[in-house]
């Protein structure tokens, strides 16, 4: 199978994003559980969806050319399709869960551990997220690509999202120890909303190109 040079640079992106956000994921975790914040906690399991995204993007593409081999274009369809609902269900239920233990903290009290390694994550994960950003922005500058543009977006919003958790770590810092559940709440319902907004694209996208495959 001869790859093309946009096929190469979309599974080189995507093997970065997933790589890179599977580095954040663990020390956003672990940082997270560690000091009880649940801005960091959500951000990481918002790295986790990335991961999924990416990784569901990826795998539809290198199931393209299988399958298109095959003459079998509609259960390429269905298999990514399916994939995409069994993560976006998946996904907004963990968030589901976390908006709920954000709320409940923010009523009780409950006081987020500051630590500076809290502030180091943070910066580590906004430099990472620019690199990814840049290197995807590169990768897609000769030629359109709906998998690199939404890979942009996803980089984009992703820093945006570490940047107010790192408002938030330095707000713990003078004893404003509420804003931390109120981000995590925040974080919950955007991924919710971006989660639901991503399955419905791809889900569309990958229906319609079917059915034209189909008519051919």
């Amino acid at each position: 199978m001869i790859l093309t040079d946009a096929r190469i640079k979309r599974r080189k992106a995507g093997i970065y994003d997933v790589f890179g956000n599977i580095f954040l994921l663990i020390i956003k975790s672990v940082i997270g559980f560690l000091t009880k914040s649940h801005a960091m906690i959500a951000d990481s399991f918002n790295s986790a969806g990335d991961i999924f995204e990416s990784l569901m993007a990826f795998i539809s593409d290198s199931m393209y050319n299988d399958y298109n081999k095959r003459g079998d274009k509609f259960k390429r369809g269905k298999v990514t399709y399916k994939f995409s609902i069994f993560i976006s269900i998946a996904m907004i239920l963990v968030f589901c869960k976390l908006f709920l233990d954000s709320f409940f903290d923010l009523i009780s009290g409950n006081q987020v551990q500051f630590s500076w390694s809290l502030v180091i994550v943070c910066i580590i994960a906004i430099i990472t997220k620019i690199l990814l950003y840049l290197y995807t922005y590169n990768s897609n500058k000769k030629k359109f690509s709906y998998v690199l543009k939404e890979g942009m977006k996803r980089h984009r919003n992703d820093g945006i999202i570490t940047i107010v958790t790192l408002i938030s770590a330095f707000l713990s810092l003078f004893g404003i120890y509420w804003f931390d559940a109120l981000v995590g709440m925040g974080i919950s319902i955007w991924v919710c909303y971006t989660i639901i907004v991503s399955f419905y694209n791809n889900a569309y996208i990958t229906m319609h190109y079917t059915y034209l495959s189909v008519r051919k």
